[in-house]
């Protein structure tokens, strides 16, 4: 079963860690300095939030997959809903390791869809940041373009990179 995802930016974690656990009738499943996250059943949502100096307000929405199968049913109906994707695998975010594929609604708002298969220590790993602006694991979707891996050239596989290239 599916997880509806929203991730808030937030001016003071503090402040809104009381809020939201008073309104949630429960503290955060992961709390760091930087970082809370309600995992909630009623309802099924994963509730994020993080103070990394953005503007206050969402981040981005999501879809939350309990497998790898799900994830890729989810993967098609990006693709029929149209727009560019941007897949990343193996990705650390939001003290997490996860596959997901992200795009931009026609307002611009980002969409994530992902399937967490562990814990990370840190927000977001250096070598994952490639793919994303580095701050919210959230790539600027508008930004990126397909890049062929060099040594992957004769097989025609490609991944996506920002179109400044930071690879």
């Amino acid at each position: 079963m599916k997880r509806f995802h929203v991730h808030l930016n937030v001016a003071d974690l503090g402040a809104s860690v009381r809020f939201y656990s008073a309104l949630f009738g429960a503290g955060p499943s992961v709390h760091k300095s930087d970082y809370a996250k309600w995992m909630l059943d009623d309802p099924r949502v994963n509730f994020a939030i993080s103070a990394l100096g953005r503007d206050a307000g969402v981040d981005h929405l999501g879809i939350q997959a309990e497998d790898a199968a799900e994830l890729a049913a989810l993967g098609q109906r990006l693709e029929a809903a149209g727009g560019t994707i941007v897949p990343e695998s193996a990705t650390v975010c939001c003290y997490a390791k996860s596959d997901k594929a992200w795009t931009e609604d026609p307002q611009g708002t980002r969409w994530e869809t992902f399937h967490t298969f562990g814990d990370a220590t840190t927000y977001y790993a250096p070598e994952s940041a490639c793919a994303t602006d580095g701050v919210a694991c959230s790539p600027q979707v508008a930004t990126v373009k397909p890049k062929v891996d060099k040594g992957a050239v004769d097989k025609g596989a490609a991944c996506c990179a920002p179109q400044s290239g930071c690879c």
